[in-house]
């Protein structure tokens, strides 16, 4: 008689991979999470001097948006995991906060998310932010600008948003790059680093 085969009911072991929404954390086995369309473990890292990778992404309102946009202009990318979430919210409103001090000193703002157009659109509105918001659902800019991969969260290992900043020169390279950032006072030590 062949032996009986327990089916496991118990929550998913540290060494699978977990996604996590709002507050909720949702398992996925890693082979899941790393086989996403295009989703490696963890994506590279950029460092001062490399080239910015040009992107073109919807904004809230559904129009294209390109890193070439603001050749000439210095700018600010960073990327955070999900509109209206607690620490996106205090970071984003942070730098609407700080806006027109980043904007005196040249600096523009964009921020880059995995959400649908719609969903920031709805968080523009209930937060007054001026700054685009761009939508990267496939998660393609994130992992080529290394802001998408393994990270660790509340003691364990997950795949998803890496929250990180990136000032990009008037040339289109990354003259700073910060990963892992934490989302409250990122904006006033952002503004002392760059003696803004």
């Amino acid at each position: 008689m062949p032996a009986r085969q327990h089916r496991r009911s118990q929550a998913p072991a540290a060494s699978d991979g977990l996604l996590c929404h709002r507050t909720r954390i949702v398992a996925y086995p890693r082979r899941a999470a790393a086989n996403l369309e295009g989703s490696p473990t963890m994506s590279e890292r950029l460092t001062e001097g490399d080239p910015a990778p040009d992107f073109t992404l919807s904004d809230a309102d559904g129009k294209p948006v390109s890193l070439a946009d603001y050749r000439g202009r210095k700018v600010i990318v960073y990327f955070y995991p999900a509109a209206s979430t607690p620490g996106c919210t205090k970071q984003a409103c942070d730098f609407r906060d700080n806006l027109a001090e980043l904007g005196d000193a040249g600096l523009d703002v964009v921020g880059i998310s995995p959400d649908k157009p719609a969903k920031l659109a709805r968080f523009r509105d209930a937060e007054g932010l001026t700054f685009p918001l761009l939508s990267d659902p496939e998660r393609e800019t994130l992992q080529a600008w290394g802001a998408f991969g393994e990270k660790k969260m509340y003691g364990k290992t997950v795949t998803g948003v890496i929250r990180s900043t990136f000032l990009v020169d008037e040339e289109g390279k990354i003259e700073k790059a910060m990963y892992n950032v934490r989302a409250t006072g990122h904006v006033a030590k952002l503004r002392k680093d760059l003696a803004v």
